[in-house]
């Protein structure tokens, strides 16, 4: 979710808790747009994060320190020289704006003691770090912005500091139902737009989730719902529900969740996910988030090659399989070919001579077969001709047919590591996939090259009811997961004739209650290709009916009997292991 008016709510109210009444202690500016001020309290020591990054500006306590340059830049100077060793007074946000002020008192250098107001503002692009006096003044600022660049506000030393007022919006704090009736109308459009459109920092995401906690219909124009007093009245009660949160300082910081990835962050929990993560903190909250995030790109970046080499070999098979599928149609006549050779030979002696066409009779099954004729050929001869022609193709589809199947087995392998790549969490599961692809021969290995070390295990989650579930990242895992981890009492699951991770549950010699394979389907839905689908079949059997074939590519195995269900994918009601 966006940094909006209620995350800077969440995050003025922890810093007021943790950080009022400290001192800043030391000051460093890492980065071009960024602060790290290091702030000792009664409680202890604490970092500050300030960031004015056009792309990604944030506000939050980080336990991670950061180099900084040999020389510190002017602003950072300039800081060190007012906000040293200054007590921190408190927070405050204006309104539900995206700004945070940080009031502090010091001593300037005549000893006497003065006030000044450290302004963050988060407001994507126009984000900015500003020093202001008592008389709203700026002292100076992390970005300077002069009037040639902005014809709203000038953010340099010595101007006046107000906070520009480019659209007209609503305090949502101060909104009664009168208000919020009087606000909406007027505005043909989408509730949720409608609500962002009308009052100050509510993103889309918080909009579309304060109509779906309504119960209203989203795509209703909100006309139409004012002209219901029943909707109107559950609009209003969701939406001062929520910011009877935010005035009262109830916040629930979650991330959330999708196939394992963080999708979107909330300071106040609404249920938009099932699969989530709580936080105490949301400072806590914010640091997890954008570490997960950069993990996650990370992996992205560096699986690049991997992907490319697997999309490469699946194009190249695909083609090939579509030769020798439309080769294998082509040899479909030959019994027909067969056919008219015997006939040939049985009537040879009543076939005139010099004919384009024969009708015999088919004394397999008694009916009339016309037979084209060469008519250059004798009976004999045309018998040979066709008889080559289905010696032809019986060989060819002989071996078409084992070739199809090499194909359609390599092609379901490279889409089997596909999934392995998309499941990949870090850096360490891709050793393992890039090991595959070398044993396999889709990377060419080199020569006295080293086998890199292993680090990566399988996922390992643990019920309700204190069972263990084994899930494989990838291919060589997978082996690893079915026929070292689990014994043949254990029971194993796989999404049906879809490619995905081998699950298995470790009974222990007990019963599994019902949820439990209910869960560990999930599981295998969830690391399978069907992880976007609303339902997916998952087969599951006991482990000891699961075989490898001698010679088959990693992960491939094979079972005869087996239960199916069909569920919904999800890892609700786990815990990883570590």
């Amino acid at each position: 979710m966006a940094f909006d008016g209620i995350t800077v709510a969440a995050v003025t109210k922890e810093l007021n808790d943790k950080l009022s009444g400290g001192r800043v202690y030391k000051i460093a500016q890492p980065e071009e747009d960024a602060l790290l001020l290091t702030i000792k309290t009664q409680g202890g020591q604490y970092r500050l994060l300030l960031s004015a990054d056009a792309s990604l500006p944030l506000v939050y306590l980080t336990d991670v320190n950061k180099p900084s340059p040999m020389t510190a830049p002017n602003f950072c100077m300039v800081m060190r020289k007012h906000l040293q060793n200054a007590r921190i007074l408190g927070f405050s946000q204006p309104g539900l704006e995206r700004i945070i002020r940080m009031d502090v008192e010091h001593l300037n250098e005549m000893g006497d003691l003065c006030q000044k107001t450290l302004v963050i503002e988060i407001m994507g692009k126009h984000s900015n770090i500003i020093l202001i006096d008592e008389k709203d003044t700026i002292v100076d600022s992390i970005k300077h912005i002069s009037g040639m660049v902005s014809s709203v506000r000038e953010v340099l030393p010595g101007r006046p500091y107000f906070v520009a007022q480019t659209v007209e919006k609503e305090d949502p704090l101060l909104a009664c139902a009168e208000d919020f009736l009087g606000g909406l109308q007027g505005k043909n459009m989408p509730a949720d737009r409608a609500l962002m459109t009308c009052y100050m920092g509510i993103s889309p995401q918080m909009a579309g989730e304060t109509v779906r906690l309504s119960g209203v219909d989203a795509e209703k124009d909100i006309q139409s719902i004012l002209s219901d007093a029943e909707e109107t009245e559950r609009l209003w009660r969701a939406f001062s529900d929520v910011m009877r949160h935010v005035k009262i300082g109830e916040f629930s910081p979650v991330i959330y969740y999708e196939n394992g990835a963080p999708q979107e962050f909330a300071a106040m929990d609404t249920g938009m996910y099932a699969e989530k993560k709580t936080y105490e903190s949301i400072s806590l909250l914010l640091q997890n988030y954008y570490a997960e995030k950069e993990a996650i790109v990370r992996i992205r970046q560096r699986s690049t090659d991997l992907r490319r080499i697997v999309q490469t070999a699946t194009e190249r098979n695909a083609k090939k399989l579509e030769l020798q599928e439309k080769q294998l149609k082509d040899t479909e006549k030959r019994e027909k070919m067969r056919l008219y050779g015997e006939l040939l030979n049985a009537y040879s002696y009543q076939v005139p001579a010099n004919v384009k066409e024969y009708e015999a009779l088919n004394y397999y099954d008694n009916t009339t077969v016309k037979i084209p004729m060469d008519e250059t050929l004798t009976a004999a001869e045309n018998a040979k001709k066709y008889f080559d022609k289905y010696g032809k193709q019986k060989r060819t589809f002989e071996a078409l047919t084992g070739l199809v199947e090499e194909t359609r087995a390599e092609l379901e392998h490279l889409e089997s590591i596909q999934v392995a790549l998309d499941i990949a969490r870090k850096e360490e599961d891709l050793i393992q996939i890039r090991q595959e692809l070398v044993d396999c021969g889709f990377i060419r290995k080199k020569s006295g090259a080293k086998k890199e070390k292993v680090t990566s295990k399988p996922l390992h989650y643990v019920t309700e009811d204190g069972f263990h579930i084994y899930v494989g990242k990838n291919n060589y895992q997978n082996e690893e997961v079915t026929f070292k981890i689990a014994n043949g009492g254990d029971w194993w699951f796989h999404a049906k004739k879809l490619p995905g991770s081998h699950v298995v549950v470790r009974t222990e010699g007990k019963e599994l209650p019902d949820r439990v394979y209910e869960q560990a389907a999930a599981l295998a839905a969830y690391y399978s290709k069907a992880a976007d689908q609303e339902k997916a079949e998952v087969d599951y059997l006991q482990r000891r009916d699961v075989k490898k074939p001698a010679g088959a590519a990693p992960g491939f195995v094979v079972y005869y009997t087996n239960y199916s269900m069909a569920v919904r994918p999800g890892i609700d009601g786990l815990t990883q292991a570590e």
